[in-house]
């Protein structure tokens, strides 16, 4: 599925992580989108049945064998939130944890703009969508990963 997708970002760089990242043994990777809407951040629950359930998170997901890290960031985006992204605007950085099978993983960050469009959470994996400013109380009272309100830390103070 081939999308008409800006992106500001060299794909020199893009190949240069995935290279860093078979460096470092990383034996998965996982790309998440940061998406602003109205000054808010669109964040995502895990279905409780899930690994990691009841998080709430940046739509991301598995980067599949062959697929280009910008591609896969667009087919999560749209599997997990039903938008598709027009840009890819920044790379956030990354950090690595141990997915559910015990695979060093590490998940890339960036910042996309989406079509408008209906959220539609994918009900296998998600139970709710949330739009969150960091000001918002519910930054604090949902179960968000501290490497992810780090992310969205770093894109606020921009």
């Amino acid at each position: 599925m081939k999308h008409d997708m800006q992106s500001n970002i060299e794909h020199a760089m893009i190949q240069q992580l995935v290279i860093d990242a078979q460096k470092d043994s990383v034996q998965k990777l996982v790309v998440g989108a940061v998406i602003r809407i109205n000054n808010k951040f669109l964040l995502i629950e895990r279905v409780l049945s899930d690994f990691m359930g009841g998080f709430v998170e940046i739509p991301s997901g598995t980067v599949e064998t062959g697929e280009d890290l910008l591609t896969a960031l667009a087919r999560e985006v749209q599997e997990e939130t039903g938008l598709v992204v027009i840009s890819v605007l920044e790379y956030l950085g990354s950090f690595d944890y141990r997915s559910s099978s015990g695979k060093k993983t590490r998940h890339f960050n960036f910042i996309v703009e989406v079509k408008d469009g209906k959220i539609k959470v994918n009900p296998t994996e998600h139970q709710a969508y949330y739009l969150v400013a960091l000001s918002d109380a519910a930054f604090t009272t949902l179960n968000i990963s501290d490497a992810t309100k780090q992310i969205l830390k770093t894109v606020a103070q921009r």
